[in-house]
């Protein structure tokens, strides 16, 4: 079936949850989607404004915009224009609705969480899009897509691969990109410390000994 699962408002810089919609959908490929969330919730600052990650049979979308991101979880099957439809009228009601200086200060995991009243009634009406059709002009949505169509995520850049992590750079078209890998660093063991303390001892002896040839050879040539 072709509808919107959940959604959620996301502050960029730390990934903060500002609200959510409740939702009682407990399949596994959503369970496993809501771990997505997360990820992407600590990259935002690094993506483009306008991104979809497939996922198997659903499909995570969002919008970024003044330091806030709209994320929604919806089926494979979902018409990419009512979904990013649906994002705008979010991100329009939550500019509206709050002082972005208070999305800006707020310390508190889903301080705003009374939105979601607006995010049920909002994702009901796009979950019946016989009615909406009449209700909404999905044209500028249509060409703004066309124009521009969202970026597409890959699980490689989302996570991590054989101990590499991605990191993005976004050019000014708003193209994400992987732009380098950082290796991690392996856990020092106690075989490594001791050739490390080792290595210190053999330089400081031959430190010594070199004080040592140098002294011998100023004294002869005082002699």
């Amino acid at each position: 079936m072709s509808m919107i699962i959940s959604a959620s408002v996301i502050r960029v810089r730390d990934g903060l949850p500002l609200s959510a919609s409740t939702d009682n959908e407990q399949g596994t490929g959503v369970q496993e989607c809501r771990k997505y969330f997360k990820m992407l919730s600590r990259k935002l600052a690094q993506l483009p404004d306008r991104c979809t990650l497939k996922t198997g049979h659903y499909n995570i979308n969002f919008i970024s915009s003044l330091g806030v991101s709209y994320m929604m979880l919806c089926t494979e099957s979902y018409p990419n224009v009512l979904a990013f439809s649906f994002l705008d009228e979010l991100q329009k009601e939550f500019i509206t609705t709050y002082n972005m200086m208070k999305t800006n200060t707020a310390v508190r995991p889903y301080c705003f969480i009374e939105f979601d009243n607006f995010i049920q009634r909002t994702k009901q009406r796009y979950n019946n899009p016989r009615s909406l059709s009449t209700k909404i002009n999905l044209s500028d949505m249509q060409t703004e897509i066309k124009l521009r169509p969202p970026y597409q995520i890959s699980m490689y850049e989302l996570g991590s691969a054989n101990g590499v992590t991605s990191a993005f750079s976004v050019d000014c078209k708003g193209a994400g990109k992987i732009s380098s890998a950082h290796q991690r660093l392996e856990p020092a063991t106690l075989s490594g410390i001791v050739a490390f303390i080792l290595s210190l001892l053999c330089g400081a002896l031959n430190l010594i000994r070199g004080f040592h040839a140098i002294e011998s050879l100023l004294q002869e040539f005082v002699v």
